[in-house]
């Protein structure tokens, strides 16, 4: 290194989180479900045996921490590369570098890919042979859901863990721990008392979140007779809107529980869910085609207004857009949420989708129900026997296929 590099890392911040980041499965916090003594990983750990995995959770909750400790406890070289700024050249490099390794050393390589969703279908194919032939373990980590964005080969070659938020007491923990490093470094501090749980309530269950506000907090208080005193309304100044993740998975996850929301007649919380999907910056012509599907899904004849309220909203929020179309679209919410609920529209037309598509139940039209408006028409029977219902409405006529003559699709 020259004498700049050495001055350069002299001088660099290394942010709390970083700093205080767990080197042990012992002082892991969260995942117990996970890592507790005698689970699958903790038992495949102390026995010394390497598999590939892929750790799917949301930031803040340990995915890189736990592929770390992995990787110590498993006395394994660590490469940690990132989806977002890496492709086949740098695996192709590792890859040579764990033949090498295991050559000379017998160390084994796991490779540590950052938001492998990012990965093309390209990228990921070039980890295959690889991870089959035990050149190179995997441990990669995701926000996302990998059933849609990870390939199903590579799927089937891992395990997949999936991760939880921290809960409230293991966060708690953590910002202890952070106010107490910085304390023992720097000098006391004074903290209001509803300052931790404003923190857990802030940073919702992201633990580089909860660490990254101590350090923030701490610098930022003020001093009064050499001692640093921290408020809550100092800390209240600190905190902006909190970032919503809402990437494909939470789509669909938030349009189900809106919509099921709205079928189970609960309006509040089909506002919140309306809110978390506007918050989140949902396309709010979205959000209006789900309440047209459940005015004719959910309500359907019980309250035929819904579909025109529905449909309104839908002509509303293109004409104003955010942040006025919260409102049209909050208002056919609560119509929609607390009409009476009667789906027969869509149990008829499925039933009798599922007869022709699936039962294979595909018949022509009766021949009196056929078009007549031609000449020849009648020479082939077609229309012939028909009675104009307007004016014989006491003639009962079969008006179905004569194979299923008679079936119900109305309940």
């Amino acid at each position: 290194m020259s004498l700049f590099d050495v001055l350069e890392e002299q001088n660099k911040q290394i942010p709390l989180a970083e700093t205080l980041r767990p080197k042990t499965l012992e002082d892991f916090l969260g995942q117990v479900d996970i890592i507790k003594q005698n689970s699958a990983v903790w038992n495949l750990l102390k026995s010394g045996r390497l598999f590939s995995l892929i750790l799917w959770g949301p930031p803040g909750c340990g995915k890189t921490t736990l592929a770390r400790i992995i990787a110590k406890e498993a006395d394994s070289l660590f490469v940690e590369l990132s989806a977002v700024s890496s492709g086949i050249k740098d695996i192709r490099e590792t890859v040579e570098t764990a033949r090498q390794e295991l050559r000379s050393s017998g160390k084994k390589t796991i490779l540590f890919i950052d938001e492998i969703h990012r990965y093309n279908k390209t990228q990921q194919d070039a980890l295959l042979p690889h991870i089959e032939n035990g050149t190179i373990y995997l441990m990669g980590s995701t926000t996302e859901n990998p059933s849609f964005q990870v390939i199903p080969a590579l799927i089937s070659r891992v395990q997949l863990l999936l991760l939880k938020p921290l809960d409230d007491e293991n966060l708690l923990k953590i910002i202890r721990r952070g106010y107490k490093y910085l304390i023992d470094k720097y000098g006391k501090i004074n903290l209001d008392p509803e300052i931790g749980e404003f923190i857990v309530k802030h940073s919702m269950g992201d633990a580089r979140i909860a660490l990254n506000m101590v350090e923030t907090s701490y610098f930022a208080s003020t001093f009064k007779a050499d001692t640093r005193i921290l408020t809550l309304e100092t800390l209240e100044s600190l905190v902006q809107k909190r970032y919503i993740k809402y990437g494909i998975q939470e789509h669909y996850d938030h349009a189900s529980a809106f919509q099921k929301s709205l079928r189970g007649s609960d309006p509040d919380a089909a506002i919140y869910w309306l809110a978390k999907m506007i918050s989140a910056g949902e396309d709010p012509r979205f959000i209006a085609r789900r309440l047209i599907v459940t005015a004719s899904e959910d309500v359907g004849n019980a309250d035929p207004n819904a579909l025109h309220i529905a449909l309104n909203a839908h002509k509303a929020v293109e004409m104003l857009g955010l942040p006025e179309g919260r409102i049209p679209l909050a208002q056919a919410v609560i119509y929609i949420a607390k009409a009476p609920k009667f789906n027969q529209a869509i149990m008829a037309i499925d039933k009798a989708l599922h007869d022709i598509e699936v039962n294979g139940e595909s018949y022509s039209p009766p021949a009196h129900l056929k078009d007549s408006h031609y000449k020849d028409a009648s020479k082939y029977g077609f229309g012939n026997d028909y009675v104009y219902s307007h004016e014989h409405p006491e003639i009962m006529q079969n008006f179905l296929p004569e194979e299923i003559k008679g079936r119900k699709y109305l309940e």
